[in-house]
């Protein structure tokens, strides 16, 4: 049996955030059907009807996860294409903070909310929305740097699909080593846009994502 996750005080019901954080965890854990109402308590060290002191159903908790997904994913990923950048190798490496920094782009949020789209036609639709508005927001930052409406579509694809190909592969995984990864960056940067990144360019990202001395 889980311990629960907080002290029991008598008389408290948690906290929004606290409710909607263990049905984040139950979510990229174990998948949608294990958000449900008890086990959450459960989980908490809270009663259920705590709950209702927060959310007015199931489905309001629920809406709150796919609030923090288009939030946090989505939301960054289109910041990160308007992020200041000179040159379009720099406008790419901005994306691939996205890849490296979890409190920017959630992986594992992203896995979860695809598998639980696959049973949910509402989220269905919201995850093709969310799709469409991410790579219209890359295309639109290769056509700042010049590239011609078709090939800045398709580079944007390019970029959206290897991502979340990756994504969907290393889930059963071990945890890809930091260092390699890195090393390639510079090249799929180079594939994704057609050009060279510059020694500076490189600096500054490194120096962003500085490697594990284990690693």
């Amino acid at each position: 049996m889980n311990e629960p996750l907080i002290e029991k005080t008598s008389g408290w019901r948690g906290t929004r955030e606290i409710w909607i954080e263990a049905a984040y965890q139950a979510l990229i854990e174990s998948g949608i059907d294990t958000v449900k109402v008890m086990p959450l308590a459960e989980r908490l060290g809270l009663s259920r009807t705590s709950f209702y002191g927060h959310f007015s159903d199931r489905d309001d908790l629920l809406n709150a996860l796919v609030t923090l997904w288009q939030s946090k994913n989505t939301g960054n990923l289109v910041r990160q294409t308007e992020a200041y950048a000179e040159t379009i190798t720099e406008a790419i490496l901005n994306i691939f903070d996205l890849w490296l920094l979890p409190e920017l782009f959630d992986s594992r949020l992203e896995f979860a909310m695809r598998n639980w789209a696959h049973t949910d036609a509402c989220l269905a639709h919201l995850l093709e929305e969310a799709d469409r508005v991410r790579v219209d927001a890359l295309e639109a930052m290769f056509l700042k740097f010049g590239y011609e409406a078709t090939f800045a579509r398709v580079r944007a694809d390019t970029v959206y699909l290897t991502q979340i190909g990756y994504i969907s592969m290393i889930k059963d995984r071990p945890s890809e080593p930091l260092g390699p990864r890195l090393q390639r960056m510079p090249y799929y940067v180079e594939i994704f846009s057609g050009k060279q990144v510059s020694e500076a360019e490189c600096a500054r990202f490194f120096a962003r994502h500085p490697v594990p001395s284990e690693q």
